[in-house]
């Protein structure tokens, strides 16, 4: 088995450091926040099965970095968006912390759900019912 110089794990411990965390509680409350963009970078069939955060945008995390650069072909408009608090997430906060760091290293100022969807769903946050897929 190939030794790894740096694990998952590692590399998500490493982001944290550097990166803006929102616990739970505290986006349950911005949830409505006009000022606030929630990204779900979960893949679609997770939102289609556990469903998702009210008024979430979904941007599958292979395509990020290509969706906030305005200079790429596929840029969307929801981040082009001046003077909004970006917070973005995944089921449990491993893959938003990676997001996050990489999008603060291009200049895109974000954050990320600690502990993620799971932990936002056992604590109350309101959530889109799940949806059957096309």
């Amino acid at each position: 088995m190939t030794q790894l110089k740096t694990s998952a794990a590692q590399m998500v411990q490493s982001a944290r450091a550097r990166i803006e965390e929102v616990e739970t509680p505290d986006l349950i409350k911005l949830v409505d926040d006009p000022n606030v963009v929630i990204v779900d970078i979960r893949d679609i069939r997770e939102r289609q099965r556990t469903g998702a955060i009210p008024g979430s945008v979904h941007a599958p995390r292979g395509m990020i970095e290509f969706w906030v650069d305005p200079d790429s072909p596929y840029f969307k408009e929801v981040f082009g968006q001046q003077d909004k608090k970006y917070v973005f997430h995944c089921a449990s906060g491993w893959r938003s912390a990676l997001t996050v760091a990489t999008l603060q290293d291009m200049g895109f100022d974000a954050a990320h759900l600690r502990e993620g969807f799971s932990t936002w769903v056992e604590q109350g946050g309101p959530v889109d019912p799940a949806q059957k897929p096309d």
